[in-house]
């Protein structure tokens, strides 16, 4: 299956369109500088905050980029990351993801692999468009506690990549895109790690590959 594919119809709620970034023109403007970067190779410098800038823009603008790679990556393998081959959300024997949002789900639930990707994706979508929290116009302001809804966000996005590795990366592989996966984890674990999104104990179960990354990089 080709990686921008959108996989197999049963599995189509998983998936949505990609999301733009903020629509104001400073969230335009970023989002070119994000791209302009990432075409010169040097991961290093497309996630450090340019000079200038507001913090939580840039925060903003590399949120909604994010959740767009992590969606297309995982549609790679819905055809093979299934409730019978995955029943819990795993990264290893080591650890498993419960689901819980807070509102409608309050108490952590055991769901498949799947299930926990879908509802993870419709969660940060509903983030993602509310607008108290990422505003679209231009001079509003961010809420305070705007970067904790942006470290939950990375977190549980690390712990879509974290299930990839440990249990379909064989897939990946077969599937030649190895390198591609490969790259957008590096972005995303330079990225959180200039910003410091994600605690080091979340972190514990690609700790290796994310040192190999920050120290090589």
């Amino acid at each position: 299956m080709s990686l921008f594919g959108l996989g197999s119809n049963k599995n189509q709620r998983t998936f949505r369109p990609k999301k733009n970034a903020p629509s104001s023109n400073k969230g335009v403007q970023l989002k070119k500088h994000i791209d302009a970067t990432l075409g010169s190779g040097n991961l290093r410098d497309a996630v450090r905050l340019p000079p200038g800038e507001e913090l939580n823009e840039w925060l903003a603008v590399n949120t909604v980029d994010f959740f767009n790679q992590v969606n297309i990556l995982y549609g790679t393998l819905i055809e093979f990351c299934t409730p019978a081959t995955c029943p819990t959300m795993t990264a290893g024997s080591k650890f498993e993801y419960r689901w819980a949002d807070g509102v409608q789900i309050k108490k952590p639930i055991e769901v498949s692999a799947p299930k926990y990707v879908e509802y993870l994706m419709d969660w940060i979508e509903v983030q993602l468009d509310d607008e108290s929290l990422f505003p679209q116009k231009l001079g509003t302001p961010f809420p305070p506690n705007f970067r904790e809804v942006v470290k939950t966000i990375f977190k549980r996005l690390f712990r879509v990549y974290a299930h990839i590795y440990h249990t379909h990366f064989q897939k990946i592989v077969s599937l030649k895109e190895e390198a591609h996966l490969n790259t957008c984890f590096k972005h995303f674990t330079l990225f959180t790690w200039e910003f410091k999104l994600i605690d080091k104990a979340e972190l514990a179960p690609l700790i290796d590959l994310i040192e190999s990354i920050v120290t090589v990089s």
